[in-house]
């Protein structure tokens, strides 16, 4: 039996044991029109500001490539990676990988990510394009988990259309010790 707390690398077998034994908590028809109304606001709100879209790696890869396409206005497009998982299922230290390329001062600023968990990595994130000069910040993630161990008090994202309870979540570019990512839709395993 697959344990999600292992350190060892999982074999193909526990990975489809995951899958096969998950409940779908959101499916991928739903994901969908959570985006359309993510694109639909997004679109009102920065429609004439030639913003620039930050895809937080890798869970943002996704999420940031499905509501790019719903997009009918010009923007530019950067990624940045900042984890605090680096592989791991509890999150440490904030790390850096990559830095944006394209410079945020005086722009405006949307960090798309996959999930809205505790938030410390997008607290982080937030801080680094606040000194970085960005004339407004905005945040759009898939998913919402709901419960009370935010970073930072209060910590919501501008634009989120779906909530998940407070469980383990992989799917559509949340992971399980770094697979799959391309589940379509939103997952828990049993019991979790």
């Amino acid at each position: 039996m697959f344990r999600l707390d292992a350190d060892s690398l999982p074999s193909l077998t526990e990975m489809h044991e995951v899958m096969d034994n998950a409940d779908c908590l959101i499916s991928q028809p739903e994901v969908e029109r959570a985006l359309d109304r993510m694109a639909d606001e997004i679109t009102r709100d920065l429609g004439d500001r030639l913003p620039v879209f930050y895809c937080v790696m890798n869970g943002g890869l996704i999420t940031t490539g499905h509501l790019l396409t719903r997009l009918g206005f010009p923007l530019e497009v950067d990624y940045l990676h900042a984890t605090r998982y680096r592989g791991g299922l509890r999150g440490g230290e904030l790390f850096w990988r990559v830095s944006p390329e394209v410079p945020m001062a005086g722009r405006h600023v949307v960090i798309v990510d996959d999930i809205l968990d505790e938030g410390a990595t997008l607290a982080a994130i937030l801080d680094y394009c606040r000194q970085a000069g960005a004339a407004s910040i905005s945040t759009a993630v898939l998913v919402d988990k709901q419960h009370d161990r935010k970073a930072v008090p209060g910590l919501r994202a501008d634009y989120c259309s779906l909530e998940v309870a407070d469980r383990y979540v992989f799917g559509f570019g949340m992971d399980v010790k770094g697979y799959w990512r391309n589940a379509p839709g939103i997952y828990a395993p049993k019991g979790m």
